[in-house]
């Protein structure tokens, strides 16, 4: 008879990112693994563990390292992404295996992004070995005009894919993707992705007013969409004489936006990249969040198929949100569909600046706000529901490990 797995068996996390990385995709993992202990977390990554402000730690950590000079981040792309894929990928496929045989989980949780999918293609489907699969992005939903790099989106996106479909168990950053990976895959999944603790549901049934000093609006995270963020930007400048007290722009990243063109240092404020508790504490000293997409749709696989993790963390900060994008955005869908703040779905200059001025005239913005942001986290970030149901999928793999000749696969 097959042993029931203990609740918590040794997990392998397998990605680019390593476990303290910034960004949505390991914020995520690190909520996710929040009740797991440490000697039995292991990880596997393309890139070092260079910061530990977040504080994940792990029984062992092992570096598939793709060289710094040979990532391809704007020179020679084409031929720094060929030499990648020709000599980096199979030698980082052979050091997945060796990864596995070492630290022997029971569960490897892959979050196939960027560089990492080609060695999780290679190596996970053939391991004998239940993984769980989540996918954050799609791997051609970054831009681009080079018919070599489409085709190379397009060979990953393949492998994302298979790797999906042949997880014992999986789920997806939002509900449209899950959906349409159903649709090419033929396999369902749930929604994963960062959401409200318990503490943070308290904190907001308590909190009651805002700073009136002055008026702040948060940014969190790396701009995605520049263009409709100069837009947001132009339409503030326009308006912000206009208020009684003075409207701050801050800005919480690992990356500097001092040299775009639209920088003001006279409202402008840059904190640079804060720790989870750091940052949420900045922000519930804030009165709203901006949360942009593209406002066209002509990057479909970004924008409907992609959640960003920064509107989640102005929800439990107790912030209204200013959202921007197209209407069939997966950002904009839930922003419609609960009155969380002000959502913007054109780039109508005058529409945007009158919508603007009313929703920064509200003192009481927070107030009018925190029933609809309440309801749209306990129904759609509820952080508790999802770690439950992603722990009962890493149960499953570590069952299928156990004991693969007895796991039926009902996900078909």
């Amino acid at each position: 008879m097959a042993t029931k797995p203990d609740k918590f068996p040794r997990l392998l996390v397998a990605s680019e990112f390593p476990p303290n990385s910034s960004g949505g995709g390991p914020a995520v993992a690190r909520q996710m693994l929040k009740e797991w202990p440490t000697e039995n977390i292991f990880w596997w990554s393309c890139r070092p563990d260079t910061d530990q402000r977040f504080g994940q730690k792990v029984a062992s950590h092992a570096v598939a390292r793709i060289p710094g000079k040979l990532y391809p981040h704007r020179r020679w792309r084409r031929q720094k992404s060929w030499l990648l894929e020709q000599f980096w990928g199979p030698w980082a496929a052979r050091h997945l295996k060796k990864t596995l045989e070492t630290f022997q989980p029971e569960v490897v949780w892959a979050i196939p992004h960027a560089w990492s999918i080609p060695p999780l293609a290679r190596v996970l489907p053939h391991a004998n070995i239940g993984f769980h699969v989540s996918i954050h992005d799609y791997a051609d939903g970054q831009e681009t005009t080079s018919l070599l790099e489409k085709e190379r989106q397009r060979r990953l996106m393949t492998m994302q894919e298979q790797l999906y479909a042949s997880a014992t168990t999986r789920d997806a950053i939002c509900q449209p993707m899950v959906d349409d990976l159903r649709t090419r895959t033929g396999r369902d999944g749930n929604v994963a992705r960062a959401g409200l603790e318990p503490a943070d549901m308290e904190f907001l049934s308590r909190k009651t007013t805002a700073r009136t000093d002055f008026i702040s609006i948060a940014y969190a995270g790396t701009i995605i969409v520049e263009k409709e963020f100069g837009l947001f930007v132009r339409a503030l400048a326009r308006i912000r004489q206009r208020f009684p007290t003075p409207v701050r722009l801050d800005f919480f990243s690992d990356q500097s936006y001092r040299s775009r063109d639209w920088f003001d240092t006279a409202w402008m404020q840059e904190h640079g990249l804060l720790s989870t508790l750091e940052l949420s504490a900045a922000l519930q000293k804030c009165n709203w969040g901006f949360s942009p997409m593209a406002l066209t749709d002509d990057n479909p696989r970004y924008n409907r198929f992609s959640f960003p993790t920064k509107f989640i963390t102005y929800l439990a900060a107790g912030l209204p949100v200013i959202t921007l994008g197209h209407p069939e955005s997966s950002l904009v869908k839930i922003a419609a569909a609960y009155p969380v703040g002000l959502c913007i779905t054109d780039d109508n200059m005058e529409n945007l600046s009158a919508g603007l001025l009313a929703a920064l005239s509200d003192p009481a913005a927070g107030l009018r706000y925190r029933a609809g942001i309440q309801r749209c986290s306990t129904e759609m970030f509820d952080a508790r529901r999802m770690r439950r149901v992603l722990h009962d999928g890493f149960q499953k793999c570590a069952f299928r490990t156990r004991a693969p000749e007895l796991v039926v696969d009902r996900s078909k």
